[in-house]
């Protein structure tokens, strides 16, 4: 019986030593799986485990409303906190920041603690080394006694926009110039022959010309500054896409009767455009007086309109575009001219150009009153065989007071010149 009660006693306390040793595990492995995941470990290219820096108080928030892209390291150049513009730009991959020029910087600031700033240009993600690289303003600053903080603005368009504007200060001084200074020789040529009413004649027509010439390029200037912008318009009104052709014609009738071209009109008449009537003008008979600068005698000017459907056209929802085209037989277009022609004063024969009295803004507010009416503007051509400039606009309703035109208006027949016979 003694036994008994001995060896009971004997299995109670060795069970009571198994259950005390088993919870002392238990609690040491709580404790050590809770320590892990305060600290954390973050591995930084080799350099061992790396303790994670929290990030201060209220700072997560601040950089999710930051336009700027927000990069944080810590103090082994790993990434803490990195918004998803960082990713986007290609600032950081796989956890890490893939810039050298970024981890110089922030390197330097966590050594001495100064702010640095600076402008970089860095290469587009997944782009070809030849393209445009992005410019960007980048700032560094210490977060905190570990951390420094990465704030990288893309410049890119800015910079764009800068170098047009700095681009059209110079041209527009240039193109100013050049008729100021002519009218200031012929005047002084008028002076210097008084007693010569032949050559006072002759000079006081070509400060008539020269005149004529400024007075056109400010006027393309004003035209241009007012729809640059490319914002839709405001208060558009219905324009008789017919009415605007009649216009544009009227508009070239004397230079094509001096060179014996044939101006045509054909398509669908009877269409409307919803938009500024003098913006739409302008841009069509800009179109018209190219075609007929550019051709050379005896040949033929074509516009041409219909209706399309800009799910075709454009790839967008389904809805209705008038198209208007404007073809010549002229010196054509190069290939590598046909990417530029829309720019400011770009001019494929600027000789041409100066004989014409053309300023190079033409279609360059071609391209901005299509954009401001929702639409689009194209170019096909070759060389030696002529160009068509194709406009493609939101259709439009007529006014609920005013009838569909049945054809072209009369004008357009009568201020056509004929087609003079080859000599």
């Amino acid at each position: 019986m003694d036994v008994n009660v001995a060896a009971a006693a004997a299995c109670a306390i060795a069970g009571l030593g198994v259950g005390l040793t088993a919870s002392i595990a238990f609690r040491w492995s709580e404790r050590e799986q809770a320590k892990g995941r305060r600290g954390g470990t973050n591995r930084n290219q080799g350099l061992g485990p790396v303790q994670e820096p929290p990030l201060p108080p209220g700072v997560d928030t601040v950089l999710s409303v930051l336009r700027s892209c927000a990069i944080v390291l810590g103090e082994g150049d790993e990434v803490v906190k990195a918004s998803s513009a960082a990713y986007a730009m290609g600032l950081v991959r796989g956890g890490a920041v893939a810039v050298d020029q970024l981890l110089a910087l922030a390197r330097g600031t966590r050594r001495d603690g100064e702010i640095r700033q600076i402008e970089l240009e860095l290469p587009r993600p997944g782009a070809a080394r030849a393209a445009d690289p992005l410019a960007v303003s980048v700032r560094v600053a210490p977060l905190g006694s570990r951390l420094v903080l990465v704030l990288v603005e893309d410049q890119t368009e800015r910079r764009r926009v800068e170098a047009v504007r700095r681009d059209f200060v110079a041209n527009v001084s240039h193109e100013l110039k050049t008729p100021v200074g002519a009218l200031s020789l012929l005047s002084e040529a008028v002076a210097d022959a008084a007693d010569d009413p032949e050559a006072v004649q002759r000079f006081a027509g070509r400060m008539q010309i020269e005149a004529t010439r400024l007075a056109s390029l400010v006027q393309e200037i004003i035209d241009l500054s007012r729809v640059q912008d490319d914002r839709l318009m405001v208060d558009p009104e219905p324009v008789a896409v017919d009415e605007l052709i009649a216009e544009a014609i009227d508009r070239c009738r004397q230079q094509a009767a001096a060179k014996q071209i044939l101006i045509a009109a054909g398509g669908i008449a009877g269409l409307y455009l919803h938009g500024n009537r003098g913006q739409l003008a302008a841009a069509l008979g800009n179109l018209v007086e190219n075609a007929v600068n550019y051709s050379p005698p005896r040949t033929r000017v074509a516009i041409a309109t219909r209706r399309i459907s800009s799910a075709a056209a454009l790839g967008e929802a389904d809805g209705e575009l008038i198209e208007i085209s404007v073809t010549d037989q002229g010196i054509g277009i190069s290939e590598k001219d046909r990417e530029r022609v829309f720019e400011r004063f770009y001019r494929v024969d600027p000789a041409r150009s100066r004989q014409t009295g053309g300023t190079g803004l033409g279609l360059s507010i071609v391209k901005h009153v299509a954009a401001s009416h929702g639409g689009t503007v194209s170019v096909w051509s070759v060389e030696g065989q002529g160009s068509t400039f194709t406009v493609r606009l939101p259709a439009g309703q007529a006014p609920v007071d005013r009838p569909l035109v049945g054809g072209f208006p009369q004008s357009l027949s009568e201020t056509t010149p004929q087609l003079a016979p080859e000599a």
